[in-house]
């Protein structure tokens, strides 16, 4: 949780209509969103320590989702992370989830199933903490 008292997601997605539609649902569900086009703004992102979950494409320019993932769990491991992808596979899913990833959404995006998914990840990672 941040400062306002409302928990932080950071979307990282290099397309503006899944990063807009995905930011503005969850603020529609009193979350704070930071957004990002790239992974590596992402990781120059300094509300890195106050977010309760990352979300993040796979296929992106420059540094893919899944390297996204690795980088995050290795310096902010408490972060969990939720992997969204239009071109999923299951050999893709499995990479995800083994890589500590709290779970894999395919595009487009279930509201009810991202928000079971992001309960998820966050209980778990107090849990783990």
């Amino acid at each position: 949780m941040n400062r306002s008292g409302r928990e932080m997601v950071i979307v990282v997605d290099d397309d503006f209509q899944v990063r807009e539609a995905l930011g503005s649902l969850l603020q529609s569900a009193a979350f704070d969103v930071v957004m990002y086009s790239s992974a590596d703004d992402a990781l120059k992102s300094p509300f890195l320590p106050e977010a309760s979950c990352l979300i993040t494409d796979i296929r992106m320019p420059g540094m893919l989702g899944l390297e996204l993932q690795r980088w995050i769990k290795h310096r902010h491991p408490e972060l969990p992370a939720i992997i969204i992808t239009g071109h999923g596979d299951e050999h893709t899913r499995q990479n995800a989830l083994a890589g500590g990833a709290a779970a894999v959404l395919y595009k487009p995006i279930d509201s009810d199933e991202l928000f079971r998914a992001l309960h998820y990840a966050t209980t778990r990672s107090m849990k783990d903490n």
